[in-house]
C-alpha cells in the first residue's frame, strides 16, 4: 500500500477496503491495483483525512452498517472538492441523502434467450465516461435502479425503459461529485466470474483516473 500523501497533494484515487475477499482481489491485485493511489480500510476511514484524495470509491456490497456512521465525512469530503463514487449494492440509500433505490429481482440467465438483450443503455454520448463504458462492458444483470431522480442528478447509464442505472450530480455536492450505480462489477471480478465486470473496471476506472 502506498503511502498517504502529504498536506495539500493530491492523490487520484483511493478505495475503501472493507475486509472482504473480493475487495482484496479487485484493489490489490493485478490488473487494477496500480489505478489506486491509497487503500483506506474501512475501520480506518474516520481517522483518514479525505480531501487528500481526488476520487473515493466505494467498492460493491461494502457494509452499509459501517457506511451509514461515514454519512457526514462523506458529505464533507464532496464539499471539500472530493469526487465521491459509490458502487452497487452498497445502500446509498440509507446513509446518503437523495438517492432512491428501487430493488428488482435478478435474472442471473437472460443471456440464454435467443437474440436475448438485457436493455442497458449509455444514456448520454456525449459525456466523457461514454468514450470508455460501452453498453457491452456494462452489461451483465441488475439488481435495481436509482430512479426517481433529483433535478441535479443526471443519468448515464439506464435500462431500456429509462430506469437509471448510473447517476452523476455535480451540483447537489458542489463543488465536488456524487456518482452512484447499482452496478457490482468489483464484487464480480474480485468472485472470479462475470467476464464483462472486469472490462467495465478496466474502462471506468480509466475514466475516473484521467479527470
Amino acid at each position: 500500500m502506498k503511502t498517504i500523501a502529504h498536506e495539500n497533494q493530491k492523490t487520484s484515487i483511493a478505495a475503501i477496503d472493507g475486509g472482504f475477499s473480493y475487495h482484496h482481489q479487485s484493489l490489490r491485485c493485478e490488473p487494477f491495483a496500480n489505478f489506486f493511489d491509497e487503500i483506506i480500510y474501512i475501520r480506518d476511514v474516520p481517522v483518514t483525512d479525505l480531501t487528500q484524495f481526488e476520487t473515493l470509491i466505494i467498492p460493491c456490497r461494502t457494509n452499509a452498517f459501517h457506511l451509514a456512521p461515514l454519512s457526514e465525512q462523506f458529505q464533507s469530503y464532496m464539499k471539500a472538492g472530493g469526487r465521491l463514487v459509490v458502487m452497487g449494492e452498497t445502500f446509498p440509500d440509507r446513509w446518503l441523502p437523495d438517492v432512491s433505490f428501487t430493488g428488482m429481482d435478478t435474472n442471473f440467465w437472460w443471456w440464454l434467450e435467443k437474440g436475448a438483450d438485457l436493455g442497458v443503455r449509455i444514456v448520454d454520448t456525449n459525456h466523457p465516461m461514454s468514450a470508455h463504458v460501452t453498453k457491452e462492458a456494462a452489461t451483465w444483470h441488475l439488481h435495481g435502479t436509482l430512479d426517481p431522480l433529483t433535478e441535479t442528478q443526471t443519468c448515464l447509464i439506464a435500462t431500456q425503459n429509462g430506469e437509471c442505472l448510473m447517476f452523476e450530480d455535480v451540483s447537489r455536492h458542489a463543488p465536488g461529485t456524487l456518482i452512484v450505480t447499482t452496478l457490482d462489477p468489483f464484487y464480480h471480478h474480485g468472485s472470479h466470474f462475470m467476464p464483462a465486470t472486469t472490462a467495465f473496471l478496466d474502462k471506468f476506472l480509466t475514466w475516473l483516473s484521467e479527470g
